[in-house]
């Protein structure tokens, strides 16, 4: 494939990214209007979290998702995936209860799960040797666009946003003029998760038009298993088992941190540095414009320039953020600044940016999605309980602030060292001879 449509690719399939991370945003910014307008209970709140884009939804999807693109291709999981991310996009936008909510939270968070593992592996196929890691970094971009866009629709079309008006005036007309403001005010949420079905429906038209990855066209033509033989053999084969093992423990402890932060930093700028909750959310999507431009920036050298120091500086730009927070480096606006800048850069250079390219490229093509899905089942669930474990360790008024603040730093400690010890070098190698040189001919 030519390197213009690599790119092309590239670019088709990281809508995904925006729209997982999208997603777990606009959830996130409307719960507080869902639950006035629904009267949801904490209880409520907990489930529409754990079976979310953000949890066990995406976690599901992920391990189902990973092995249908090994079994029936790549472009099977563009075909339709999609139309079920609409699907409960939609049932979002139309909910008048509960359980219409959940649902559409459960539907749309499995599909975000099953398109992971494809959309990684695809790029990474469908890449030259020379710009494969350009290509993923391109796609984490769009991870970082989704919250950046979703935010600041969320501000525009929320109570007192500058597009309020329009919204509660539609929702009158719907609703009609005596209609509670509670059930009004809900439709800004409507309409921010209506842009993720625009952005969706796009997306759709675009990744089915694609080819068929090479790489599973050749396999499949030399080694037509299935799917229980390709479970099998992930688990039995030990190269393959040590992997998992090792992508799967860099990418979840810097992951049960990155997790947490959009519950953190709100509380950071608004008790340690005093901001109102507008200012607060304007220096969360300012966090994201520091990632996109991170991670376009490394986008340039992450092929020429060696894995590790790009992994060493977002660990250390993480780490410095944190150690600001103990040092009370945030009580005034210079530190509120450089803590907003070390963890957008963390971000830009994150584990996740080299999980998505070391998973796509270390597993053979026959269980290469398959592998990614499993990790990202593992990540994703873990940090469902993680998220009960740490607000138990956080405490209801912040009062174990601090212990959790160091338990963020040993975990981004333990991604570093894990990743330092086990990091491959697949700089310059085509996925053939990556698989080649760890699996041998015959697999």
């Amino acid at each position: 494939m030519a390197k213009s449509g690599s790119l092309k690719s590239t670019l088709a399939v990281s809508l995904n990214n925006y729209l997982d991370a999208g997603a777990i945003v606009a959830g996130a910014s409307g719960v507080t209007l869902w639950q006035n307008y629904l009267g949801l209970s904490e209880m409520h709140l907990g489930w529409l979290n754990a079976l979310s884009a953000n949890a066990l939804g995406a976690a599901i999807g992920a391990i189902i998702g990973g092995f249908l693109a090994d079994k029936f291709g790549r472009k099977f999981i563009f075909t339709y995936n999609l139309l079920v991310y609409m699907t409960g996009v939609l049932i979002i936008m139309l909910s008048i209860n509960f359980p219409m909510l959940l649902a559409g939270f459960l539907i749309t968070g499995i599909s975000v799960g099953i398109g992971v593992p494809a959309s990684w592996t695809y790029i990474s196929e469908s890449s030259e040797v020379s710009n494969r890691g350009r290509n993923i970094c391109i796609s984490q971009m769009s991870w970082g666009v989704g919250p950046m866009c979703i935010l600041l629709f969320g501000m525009l079309l929320a109570p007192g946003g500058y597009f309020y008006g329009p919204v509660e005036a539609f929702a009158h007309q719907v609703l009609g003029a005596d209609a509670p403001q509670a059930a009004v005010q809900v439709f800004s949420s409507r309409m921010v998760f209506a842009t993720l079905f625009i952005v969706a429906f796009i997306a759709w038209n675009l990744q089915r038009q694609l080819e068929e990855s090479a790489a599973f066209t050749a396999q499949k033509d030399q080694h037509n298993s299935g799917i229980v033989d390709n479970i099998k053999l992930l688990f039995t084969n030990r190269i393959a088992v040590r992997t998992v093992a090792f992508l799967a423990a860099i990418y979840l402890t810097w992951n049960l941190v990155a997790s947490v932060m959009g519950f953190f930093m709100p509380h950071i700028y608004e008790t340690a540095g005093g901001l109102t909750n507008e200012t607060a959310n304007m220096l969360s999507c300012i966090s994201w414009v520091f990632v996109v431009v991170t991670t376009f920036i490394i986008s340039f050298y992450v092929d020429k320039v060696a894995h590790r120091f790009f992994y060493v500086f977002g660990l250390a730009a993480a780490l410095s953020a944190w150690i600001l927070i103990i040092g009370g480096g945030v009580t005034s606006i210079a530190g509120i600044w450089l803590f907003t800048i070390l963890w957008g850069v963390n971000n830009g250079s994150s584990v996740q940016v080299f999980y998505a390219l070391w998973g796509s490229e270390l597993f053979p093509a026959k269980f290469r999605a398959g592998a990614q899905g499993l990790m990202f089942f593992i990540v994703r669930g873990l940090s469902a309980v993680w998220g009960l474990v740490f607000t138990f360790i956080y405490g209801d008024n912040g009062e174990g602030f601090t212990l959790a603040a160091y338990c963020m730093i040993a975990l981004l400690l333990a991604s570093l060292l894990v990743g330092l010890i086990g990091m491959p070098d697949t700089r310059g190698k085509s996925l053939e001879q990556i698989t080649k040189e760890r699996y041998g001919e015959n697999i």
